[in-house]
């Protein structure tokens, strides 16, 4: 039988002289090899391998993930539900639209490879874009963090009601919540219940007094979908904007910009993630130099603001940081049925006026068509003209107005002082249908609230057909047939529940008010600026903010504008001028003012 060969002998063996020294020696060293050459491959791979990835981090920088507990207990309805919390990575760089960001934006990823998982966790925001995909939750990715403010920022305002508006008594358009004093429903053109005489620049009290009740409320900001600021910046402005020097007018924006930067919140996306609301046209926070003329105070030219959204009751076609939100009406429901009951109403209505105007004519603004549309209307048998420049009180009724606008087929909303006016809103809540004569009364201005498709539940005249005399308003409302009308009356009643602001001290069930449209709207695009931010790319190519009108416009996943058929009516911004083509932008809003003045007279 054959024998095995002999095992390796030990050093000490060896010492000793065996006859099979030989062998013996080269079989330690073959294990000796061995066991270097596996220590050489760990400490590679293992070690300088872990040096890399950590080196990578320091260059990239930590994070810190926030929870900050600072939002008052009132404004919260419910906790968020835990969220696994996932190893503290380092960010990839910023990326923002050119007419956002505050630093260089880094080279496109080859290839558009998605970011790896591990470099995605680097965001400080990570942990509330996953809130979205917890499918049990249904506050999932709608998160809202509240600001808790210094009381001067809003309530001491309130307190001060009477120094709100230097013709106006605001206090009592302060009362419940901000919707003003009941209605009494003597003519019966109201409902019993949910009319109020609500001021027209009241959105700051009635949108922070709304967000009190939204259901998604939470104390942990690292969960946010958006960041609320409740600064009553339109009662703020509206303070100072006579008799005063542009340091008080600017005090409270400056003060308000500092807190919020040293606030850690701001810092996981410079305040991209921020919103707030003003009562007031943009035009009244977009003074253009520091001379003491000049109107309004530099809200929205602010460095800092410029990275939030602000949500005004008209915004500017040629800047991306603010957004038209509906101005309020005087119907605010407390409960669904209340909507459900006027819609029904004014779709049973009958109608005796093919169109109606209620408005005063603008004898100082050449471009205006006020004058020819109340010709138009003075001179036709079925158009009916509510003139408030002599002395017809009834203009200043909510009850005459609400009337004629439900007996009206058609409501003539030319541009008011600046492009928009509130009349558009009471016209569309009576179930008549709008007649615009420049897309910035509407069509530009509340993209969250209104269709694209504009003729749906609008018809558009342009301005220059009734400047140059070459178009009838009622020969052109004649035009559409019975049924098209029909269609048009219930798109617009269709609409209404997306155009009201439900009464701030309930909540509607099934139905989405305006404050709801635009709360989504805001929460959709700091979502697409986050995972556009992860996948390192921006939202659209080419951004030229001079042209923000054109991307609200555009179809879902179009990236670009081009040439667009409402050119004409946006000219071009001159130089230096930021945004306000020919300063006629803070004239308009100046003229607002003193028509505000002359309708308290």
């Amino acid at each position: 039988m054959r024998r095995s060969s002999p095992p390796c002998l030990s050093p000490a063996s060896m010492e000793k002289g065996s006859p099979k020294a030989q062998n013996s020696r080269i079989c330690f060293l073959a294990t000796l090899s061995a066991f270097f050459w596996v220590l050489l491959l760990y400490f590679h791979f293992a070690v300088l391998g872990s040096n890399n990835v950590v080196n990578e981090s320091v260059k990239l920088g930590p994070v810190a993930v926030h929870r900050v507990e600072s939002t008052p207990a009132s404004w919260i309805s419910e906790p968020p539900p835990p969220v696994e919390v996932q190893p503290k990575q380092a960010p990839a760089k910023d990326v923002m639209p050119h007419s956002l960001r505050k630093v260089e934006l880094p080279k496109k990823r080859a290839h558009n490879k998605k970011v790896s998982a591990a470099t995605a966790e680097g965001f400080p925001f990570m942990r509330a874009l996953r809130t979205l995909d917890n499918k049990s939750d249904p506050c999932g990715g709608r998160y809202i963090y509240v600001h808790d403010l210094p009381s001067k920022f809003n309530e001491d305002m309130l307190r001060d009601c009477k120094k709100l508006s230097l013709w106006t008594n605001m206090c009592k358009f302060m009362s419940n919540a901000g919707m003003g004093p009941p209605l009494e429903n003597v003519e019966g053109v109201f409902s019993d219940e949910g009319w109020y005489a609500t001021n027209q620049f009241a959105v700051d009290v009635i949108f922070s007094n709304r967000m009190k009740q939204y259901e998604c409320l939470t104390q942990d900001s690292s969960v946010a979908a958006a960041i609320f600021v409740p600064f009553y910046a339109g009662f703020d402005i509206a303070r100072y904007l006579w008799g005063y020097n542009i340091s008080t007018r600017d005090a409270a924006s400056l003060e308000l910009v500092d807190w919020l930067m040293k606030r850690p919140e701001w810092k996981i996306m410079q305040g991209r993630d921020h919103f707030l609301v003003a009562g007031r046209i943009t035009w009244d926070f977009r003074r253009l130099s520091e001379e003491e003329t000049d109107w309004g105070n530099k809200l929205l030219f602010l460095p800092a603001a410029r990275n939030m959204s602000m949500l005004v009751v008209e915004s500017s076609p040629w800047n991306a940081n603010d957004f038209g939100i509906p101005y309020p009406t005087y119907f605010h429901p407390a409960k669904d049925s209340d909507v459900f009951i006027w819609q029904d109403r004014m779709r049973k209505l009958e109608r005796k006026w093919l169109f109606s105007f209620a408005g005063a004519p603008r004898p100082g603004n050449p471009k205006s068509i006020r004058g020819q549309i109340i010709e138009q209307c003075k001179n036709s048998k079925v158009g009916k003209l509510l003139e408030c420049d002599f002395g017809e009180s009834k203009c200043h009724s909510p009850s005459s107005i609400m009337q004629m606008f439900q007996s009206s087929l058609f409501c003539l909303q030319p541009q008011g002082d600046s492009y928009t006016r509130r009349s558009a809103f009471d016209a569309m809540l009576a179930g008549c249908i709008p007649v615009f004569f420049h897309p910035g009364s509407a069509y530009t201005q509340y993209t969250w609230h209104l269709p694209k498709d504009y003729s749906r539940y609008s018809v558009f005249i342009p301005e220059d057909e009734i400047r140059k005399k070459n178009i009838s308003i009622e020969e052109k409302l004649r035009q559409i047939s019975h049924e098209q009308v029909q269609e048009m009356r219930e798109a617009v009643i269709s609409l209404i529940p997306s155009l009201i602001y439900a009464d701030p001290r309930s909540k509607l069930e099934t139905l989405k008010d305006a404050f709801d449209v635009a709360v989504q709207a805001v929460i959709d695009k700091v979502t697409r600026l986050r995972k556009n931010l992860v996948e390192g790319r921006t939202q659209y190519d080419n951004f030229i903010e001079e042209n923000s009108w054109k991307y609200e416009l555009l179809e879902e996943g179009e990236r670009e504008v081009g040439a667009h058929e409402w050119d004409p009516f946006f000219s071009k911004p001159k130089e230096g001028e930021g945004g306000d083509s020919g300063g006629s932008s803070a004239e308009a809003a100046k003229n607002s003012w003193k028509n505000e003045q002359r309708s308290q007279a």
